[in-house]
């Protein structure tokens, strides 16, 4: 969803159009029926909610998931202001209680959104893999273990990033060109072809903005000089 902050016309609209969504929301934590003319509950919930559409942008994923967040935590900071003690629901479908913390529900909201999207990477990239024939454990089983191996193939393969010849050839053959590899620097054929696997996995990583998580499984950092 591609929300921006509302004009108030549009935004007292849009809340009307989701007084459901709201209504729904609350009522999931307070565990009761809610009457929008008597109960605190859900002018709280307007509130948290018109302050999702305040500070929504893309990177916190779906809109409505982070307003249920919102107005999850404005009820939880609610009752314990008026109780000072933790609160306990059970769970409508497997009744099952549920402990509701204001900063652990965050925490937890973004660990699930990281994980999706991480899902989501790894995802992309074993399909791209695929059409290499390379799978996961073909790169964890092609991996090095010392440092120094680990270094001069991050910088061959930072080497063969910047020819466009050597990358467009990976791309559109998808095998690695050893020959035209062997002119880049100070490589011996059997070093290349011991790690062809791995030299075309951290090329595939390298070449692309779409896989940050594991740039960073890997250690990799953007502009990190490597000599």
């Amino acid at each position: 969803m591609d929300f921006l902050p509302l004009l108030q016309d549009d935004r007292d609209k849009f809340i009307e159009d989701n007084k459901s969504f709201i209504y729904n929301t609350a009522y999931k934590v307070c565990k009761r029926k809610l009457d929008w003319h008597n109960d605190d509950e859900l002018s709280i919930s307007l509130i948290a909610f018109n302050n999702a559409c305040n500070t929504y942008n893309k990177s916190k994923g779906n809109f409505y998931s982070y307003a249920a967040v919102l107005i999850k935590n404005a009820l939880i900071d609610s009752f314990r202001k008026a109780k000072n003690t933790p609160l306990l629901v059970f769970d409508n479908e497997d009744d099952t209680i549920e402990y509701l913390d204001t900063k652990s529900s965050i925490i937890e909201f973004e660990k699930s959104l990281e994980n999706k999207r991480r899902a989501e990477e790894i995802a992309l990239f074993s399909k791209e893999l695929s059409s290499y024939k390379i799978s996961f454990s073909d790169l964890v089983d092609s991996s090095p273990s010392h440092k120094d191996t680990r270094d001069s193939l991050l910088n061959l393969a930072l080497l063969c990033i910047k020819d466009d010849n050597i990358l467009s050839t990976i791309k559109r053959k998808k095998v690695l060109p050893v020959k035209e590899l062997l002119l880049l620097g100070n490589y011996n054929r059997k070093f290349i072809e011991n790690w062809r696997r791995y030299i075309l996995v951290l090329i595939l990583i390298l070449s692309t903005d779409e896989y940050p998580y594991i740039k960073s499984y890997l250690n990799i950092k953007v502009g990190e000089k490597h000599e």
